[in-house]
């Protein structure tokens, strides 16, 4: 028998999008009206321009894959894409509009904060519930409900209605049931990011071990770091299509790139600047030589010259520069405040920044840079904006290449002494 468990053809979706008039009225406006009304009723055109307010679109277009037992996948893309659209079909929670799909076992869904769990009901019924949804008896539920409770963390609250969770402890209760009952296939959302850092990595944990059990993982994320250590495989969608199917490293380091500027130069158009305070004109990569270029040598230093103009004097400004590697890895961010007073007036700017020589190991990295005011209001921001090359041409880890040691080139002094015997 074949071991695949999920199999997907030609899965498409369509919405349709309704786009309302102005709901106040003029008197000029209801005069219009009127006429237009008049003109439709011996116009059959008119009537086809009357329902305009409608547009087809189509959240998931000929999508096609299969899932062996056992696999992780992760489905990657940016906001839009049709990720969750996708796992809320198979979890049959909706229904395509063309396409197929089959699933072979049980399957536990975690989509949404709330997904699956009733209210009114406390968090010890809603355990039971799910199990029963899950097509468990009472005594398969029974023989896990422990080992649920005590990963959801959630011991004093189990006889309390779950309306009155915090989001944290919904979603620690509603994942532990998830992985714990025994599904064959567990889909799991975005929705882990509400829970706290210790907790994430504790159900990725779980993840894994329920992989590692034969059973089959689907994983939706944004963090390409976490994708690449949970799963093996990923799924790259684009405006609802697969972009790209594969080796999960290899998938999210295309992904990270994609629209990514690599010649080293970017010239930013603001096509609205009167309006905004804050704009950046242009960002740039220079060598030692101060060439503008994508590739350095990891024995020399990399400088990022940013230009931008503010239009009015500005309070507490903050300008980031994020550098991650292929996998999504934060490497470090820099703040301009680091430097220079938060305050800033009306004018047009050079920045320039210096990563040092033998600092970032060989590899593939982009740039991300935004102005901000922290925890008020994000003023420019632009991720994946750059990517650069660091090649390997001697430094004092060249003999280990292609081994992980890190993420940086720890350069660090060694003392040392002979103790006599």
């Amino acid at each position: 028998m074949s071991d695949t468990i999920i199999r997907v053809e030609n899965l498409s979706k369509k919405y349709i999008l309704r786009h309302k008039e102005e709901s106040y009225k003029t008197f000029r406006g209801a005069i219009t009206g009127a006429g237009k009304s008049l003109v439709n009723a011996f116009n059959p055109r008119g009537k086809k321009e009357a329902n305009s307010g409608k547009e087809e679109f189509w959240a998931l277009k000929d999508v096609s894959f299969e899932v062996k037992q056992g696999d992780r996948v992760a489905i990657i893309g940016r906001n839009g894409a049709g990720k969750s659209t996708l796992l809320k079909i198979l979890s049959r929670i909706t229904a395509p509009t063309n396409g197929s799909i089959r699933i072979k076992g049980r399957v536990a869904s975690l989509l949404e904060v709330g997904t699956g769990f009733h209210p009114e009901l406390t968090g010890r019924e809603n355990i039971f519930l799910n199990g029963a949804i899950l097509g468990m008896s009472k005594v398969e539920i029974q023989r896990k409900f422990d080992e649920i409770v005590a990963f959801a963390e959630v011991e004093k609250f189990l006889d309390t209605p779950v309306k009155r969770y915090s989001s944290g402890m919904y979603v620690r209760l509603a994942f532990a049931v998830a992985a714990h009952l025994e599904p064959e296939i567990l889909i799991v959302d975005e929705v882990l990011a509400v829970g706290d850092a210790q907790f994430q990595r504790k159900c990725l944990g779980k993840m894994e071990d329920v992989g590692k059990e034969g059973r089959t993982v689907l994983f939706v994320s944004h963090n390409m770091a976490t994708v690449t250590s949970l799963c093996q495989r990923g799924i790259w969608l684009v405006s609802g299509q697969v972009n790209m199917d594969g080796d999960a490293e290899q998938v999210t380091s295309k992904y990270l790139t994609c629209g990514a500027e690599h010649s080293g130069d970017v010239v930013l158009n603001n096509s609205n600047k009167l309006l905004q305070r804050f704009y950046f004109k242009r960002v740039s990569l220079l060598n030692s030589d101060k060439n503008i270029t994508s590739n350095f040598d990891i024995r020399k230093p990399i400088r990022i010259h940013l230009e931008y103009s503010v239009t009015q004097t500005i309070k507490d400004l903050e300008i980031s520069i994020q550098v991650d590697n292929y996998s999504g890895i934060t490497i470090f961010t820099t703040n301009r405040s680091s430097s220079i007073s938060s305050t800033i007036s009306k004018g047009n700017y050079i920045s320039e920044i210096e990563i040092p020589a033998l600092f970032l190991v060989s590899g593939t990295y982009t740039l991300e840079i935004a102005a901000h005011i922290p925890n008020v209001e994000i003023l420019c921001q632009y991720k994946s904006l750059i990517t650069f090359e660091i090649e390997e041409t001697g430094s004092h880890m060249a003999m280990y290449k292609d081994n992980d040691f890190g993420v940086v080139l720890a350069n660090i002094p060694w003392k040392e002494k002979c103790l006599t015997i």
